[in-house]
């Protein structure tokens, strides 16, 4: 493998303004994302109350599930005596989901053994699952280049729709039906047999999204020793329930700071990531394992369409007596940081924006947001895409930059068969012109077939149109070689015209790599950085 690291051009003016550290973006956080930051906020994190025994008793059983190694057990140690946390996470797609699943896991990782070097004390990686998510929607497919266009290949199961990722039971004989087809469209190499067996019994041993998700993410960086929690776990609710009640009695003072935080933010051209209201409660009611946002109206919380109404006092008790509750996008960080020693967050563009409006929401709460440190992008470039680059006349970086599509525009162009377009366009308009004397005559002669000779006219029209179109399929098809080159190129680097990572589930690349692929990316010489990374295979 080899490292390339550059600049890319960045749509999102949001984290552009973020990492160029402009002040309109800076004044939504406490710290900026620089050194200092990181010693200043260990300092802060001196003061914070964090229940320690209780809260690794709980990990370590959430993770008991899972294979263990040196390493897991090391920074479970460590986690239970002083150590702060570097956390990120992500939705539990199948396969892991997205690359950026194991991207984000990779920045989390490297920023924690950067930080643990550069501060001298224990700082371990924290992979926070969002089991508690249920729009099943986002999580229940991924994508496979087909003849140079993209398949969506989507697992279905009647009746789980609402549930949350955690609470959705998956059916083991229609998922390995799912990961077999899919398998099929990798192809065969010397690591698809026990790459497949290892995914279809990890499959057959997780009853949910979340522990698929999780026992296949354990399965890539359990030597790097990542550990896992799952926002939806039963023992992590009961202990979250002081902090349950911290949300609820702060439940309309947070919507309204974050309703015009995020106003303010739109003011600025950012939008408005959020859609915060002030009669937001930020809180879902859970019930049979599916979510229901509730509302704060005439002194009560509600959900009026499956009728339940709670007043604040019955909200506290429930928080007690049967952690039904689970956190939006506002009240997540909160609680991740109510419950964790919290040194930076990892996080994509999007996570960016929720961050940006919760600034005086952590006030509220005695609190700070923690140091916010965008996760790496990277793009995996493979042996067949390295040599259709060369045939092409680019690099890498040019492609991601957009250069592939001018180029394949700028060939289509230059093979063009201009003369046959012009010469069929002159036959039209002669066509056009001897019509135009055919209706005058008929006019003076008063035979009235007006409309006959115009679909006459049109269906020669068109078939001068259809010659067109098969000289430019001619033209393609011996050319067809080029053309494949370009596809095949844009395919992998930017699918869908966006970031390899957003597409792609890793397994083509550990079906084509095998186990190398994950230990292999953690050997280069990574760093946390704004560039772009881009690893050769």
């Amino acid at each position: 493998m080899k490292l390339e690291q550059l600049y890319v051009n960045n749509s999102n003016q949001l984290l552009q303004d973020y990492r160029d550290q402009k002040e309109s973006i800076g004044s939504f956080f406490h710290f900026k994302n620089e050194q200092s930051s990181f010693e200043e906020r260990l300092s802060d994190l001196k003061n914070h109350p964090v229940r320690r025994l209780e809260l690794t008793k709980i990990i370590r059983k959430y993770m008991s599930q899972l294979e263990s190694t040196p390493k897991i057990e090391k920074h479970l140690d460590e986690l239970e005596k002083d150590a702060v946390l570097v956390i990120g996470g992500q939705q539990s797609g199948l396969l892991t989901g997205p690359m950026y699943s194991i991207n984000k896991a990779i920045s989390v990782l490297l920023l924690a053994k950067e930080q643990r070097e550069k501060l001298g004390v224990p700082v371990v990686p924290l992979f926070w699952v969002a089991g508690e998510d249920h729009d099943l929607d986002e999580i229940n497919h991924t994508f496979y280049p087909l003849s140079n266009r993209l398949v969506k290949h989507t697992y279905t199961e009647d009746g789980i729709v609402k549930k949350m990722a955690s609470a959705a039971n998956l059916n083991y004989e229609a998922l390995h039906e799912w990961i077999e087809q899919l398998f099929i469209q990798f192809g065969e190499t010397a690591y698809t047999k026990e790459l497949l067996a290892n995914v279809l019994h990890v499959a057959e041993n997780s009853d949910t999204y979340t522990t698929f998700f999780v026992k296949l993410m354990n399965g890539l960086f359990k030597e790097q020793g990542l550990l896992y929690m799952d926002a939806a776990d039963a023992d992590l609710r009961a202990y979250e329930a002081p902090y349950f009640k911290t949300l609820i009695n702060h439940s309309e003072e947070i919507a309204a700071v974050v309703t015009a935080r995020e106003a303010y933010l739109e003011e600025l051209g950012y939008g408005s990531p959020i859609g915060a209201t002030n009669n937001a409660a930020n809180l879902f009611y859970v019930k049979d394992g599916e979510r229901h946002l509730l509302t704060r109206k005439d002194g009560y919380f509600m959900n009026s369409s499956i009728g339940v109404k709670f007043t604040r006092e019955e909200m506290l008790d429930l928080a007690d007596d049967e952690a039904c509750f689970s956190n939006n996008v506002v009240t997540r960080p909160m609680m991740q940081d109510l419950v964790f020693p919290v040194l930076s967050f990892v996080g994509g563009p999007g996570e960016l924006a929720y961050w940006a409006t919760l600034k005086d929401g952590f006030e509220l709460l005695g609190m700070k947001v923690p140091i916010f440190t965008p996760r790496m992008n990277v793009t995996y470039v493979t042996r067949e895409t390295v040599a259709n680059l060369q045939e092409i006349g680019i690099t890498a970086a040019d492609a991601i930059n957009g250069a592939v599509n001018q180029l394949k525009a700028k060939y289509d162009e230059e093979i063009y068969d201009q003369e046959a377009k012009t010469a069929i366009e002159e036959a039209k308009n002669l066509l056009s012109k001897q019509y135009k004397v055919i209706q005058q005559h008929l006019k003076e002669h008063e035979i009235k077939i007006e409309r006959i000779v115009d679909k006459n006219l049109e269906f020669h029209k068109h078939q001068f149109d259809f010659l067109m179109k098969q000289i430019e399929k001619d033209i393609r098809l011996k050319h067809s070689v080029a053309f494949k080159r370009f596809e095949q190129v844009e395919n992998e680097l930017l699918p869908a015209g966006g970031f390899q990572e957003r597409v792609y589930t890793p397994y083509p690349y550990l079906n084509q790599f095998g186990e190398g692929f994950i230990s292999g990316i953690m050997a280069l010489p990574l760093q946390t950085s704004y560039k772009h990374q881009i690893v050769y295979l």
